[in-house]
Formats: structure tokens, C-alpha cells, sequence
């Protein structure tokens, strides 16, 4: 389900309305807990929170004119997703919210290689959220993905 947008308002105005306030929530979660220097955009047609050009000038290695892209929320066709780059870049992070997960939802985990999909909004554990997006800073991220995907 791809949504054109050109801000996160815009994006979240195109969802279903069912998914509006978790999505809200969602996003808010994200903006309270992130650390310092990531900035939010439309990346990649989702709501992204990237490492801006000013502070990462090499960009995204895929395509160095974009800034490097951290995490991501999208409305799909039948979930929410999240996707968290750190988690498919660092095996203890994934570790960490493997196990934590079951201590927020009852719902089996239902995860890709970065996403993380939530088939049902209100099930969402933001608690969780608002730790995992606490626990990498800018300069730990562009650390870690110099290491791993940097060639």
C-alpha cells in the first residue's frame, strides 16, 4: 500500500481511519524517545526518521543522495509496521527486543529482517517502542553501519 505524501501529516491523513490514532501514538512514541539528531521525513514513501546529509554527508549507500535512513512506520494493506534498522544490524539489540517483546503482547511476534508488523493497531506496545528507540544514538548508528554495510 503505497501513499503519496509529502509530510507526516499528509501520510497519516491517507490511512485508514480505524489505524489513525494508534498511528498517532505510534509516531508520537517515536518523537518522544529518539535520540538527539535524527530527523523526520517522508523516506521511502513511510514516515522515516533518518540521519540528515549534514550530520552523515556520505548519505545512504544504496543511493548517496538520501540521507541515511534509520527507522521507518507504515500503514500496509493488513498491519502497521515499524522498521527498525538497528534491530537487523545488531544481533543483541534483536536479542533484546525478542525477549522483551512477550513481556509487552500476548501476540506472537510477527517480524522480517527490520519489520516489525502489527496486525492489530490496538495491540501495539508502545512501552517497548519507546525503549528500543532509546537505546542506538546518531553516532552509534552511523557507527554500526559503517561496520556492517559500508563496503
Amino acid at each position: 500500500m503505497q501513499i503519496k505524501a509529502n509530510t507526516p501529516e499528509e501520510y497519516i491523513s491517507q490511512i485508514p481511519e480505524e489505524r489513525i490514532p494508534y498511528f498517532k501514538k505510534l509516531r508520537k512514541t517515536i518523537l518522544d524517545n529518539i535520540p538527539e539528531g535524527f530527523e523526520e521525513q517522508i523516506s521511502y514513501g513511510m514516515i522515516g526518521f533518518v540521519v540528515p546529509k549534514i550530520i552523515y554527508p556520505k548519505g545512504y549507500h544504496c543511493d548517496t543522495n538520501l540521507p541515511l535512513p534509520f527507522t521507518n512506520i507504515a500503514s500496509q494493506k493488513n498491519f502497521i509496521a515499524l522498521y527498525h534498522m538497528g534491530i537487523y544490524a545488531n544481533p543483541e539489540l534483536l536479542n533484546w527486543f525478542v525477549n522483551e517483546y512477550p513481556k509487552h503482547c500476548k501476540r506472537k511476534l510477527d517480524m522480517g529482517k527490520s519489520c516489525i508488523r502489527f496486525k492489530k493497531a490496538e495491540e501495539i506496545p508502545f512501552d517497548l517502542i519507546a525503549e528500543l528507540m532509546q537505546k542506538m544514538t546518531v553516532d552509534k548508528w552511523v557507527e554500526l553501519y559503517e561496520k556492517k554495510f559500508k563496503k
